[in-house]
C-alpha cells in the first residue's frame, strides 16, 4: 500500500464472523474511535435485510459513501477509528478507500459451517441466517495487492485482535 499512517481499520467479512466483537476490542486496545458500520445503513436497507432480502449494489453505494465520508471526517480531525463493514467486494472496498492509502482492511475469514453455527446461536437485529449464502456468493476476498490482513475466525477474538494490532503497528 502506501506510506501514509493509518486513519481507519475496516473490520470486514460476512455476517456472523464477529466484526463487532473484534472491532470494539481493537478500538479499545488502540485507543481509537469505534463505529458500527451497520448504523449507517438507511432505514430502507435495514427493512430489506430484516425481510431476508439481500441488498443490491445500488442499495449499498450510499452506505459505503457514508462510511467513506466518516473516514474523511476523521482525516480532517486528525483522529483514527475502527469501523465494521462487510465490504464483501473489491469495488466496495475501493469505494470506502476513495483513493486514499490510509485505510487497512482486516478480513475476518472462516469456514461457512462454523459461521452459520454462530449466526444460529445469536440474535442480530436484522440479519437473518438465510442471508449468509448470498453473502458468501458475493464475497471477493481481498487480493494480495490490497494489503489487507486476513485472520481466521476459528481463533478466539483476543488472538484476532492481536494479529490485527501487529498489522496496524507496522503501518503507524
Amino acid at each position: 500500500m502506501g506510506t501514509h499512517a493509518l486513519t481507519a481499520v475496516i473490520i470486514m467479512g460476512v455476517s456472523g464472523v464477529g466484526k463487532t466483537t473484534v472491532g470494539e476490542g481493537l478500538a479499545e486496545r488502540l485507543g481509537w474511535r469505534f463505529l458500527e458500520g451497520d448504523d449507517l445503513h438507511s432505514e430502507a436497507s435495514v427493512a430489506k435485510m430484516a425481510a431476508g432480502t439481500p441488498l443490491t449494489d445500488e442499495d449499498r453505494w450510499p452506505w459505503l459513501d457514508r462510511i467513506a465520508r466518516t473516514i474523511d471526517g476523521w482525516r480532517q480531525e486528525a483522529t483514527r477509528g475502527v469501523i465494521t463493514c462487510s465490504a464483501l467486494k473489491r469495488s466496495y472496498r475501493d469505494r470506502i478507500r476513495a483513493g486514499h492509502d490510509d485505510v487497512l482492511f482486516a478480513h475476518l475469514a472462516g469456514d461457512k459451517a462454523l459461521i452459520a453455527g454462530r449466526i444460529q446461536a445469536r440474535k442480530h437485529r436484522y440479519m437473518p441466517a438465510s442471508l449468509l449464502d448470498s453473502q458468501f456468493a458475493t464475497l471477493e476476498p481481498p487480493s494480495e495487492e490490497e494489503g489487507a490482513v486476513i485472520v481466521d475466525v476459528a481463533a478466539p477474538p483476543d488472538r484476532l485482535i492481536e494479529a490485527i494490532v501487529k498489522a496496524v503497528s507496522a503501518r503507524l
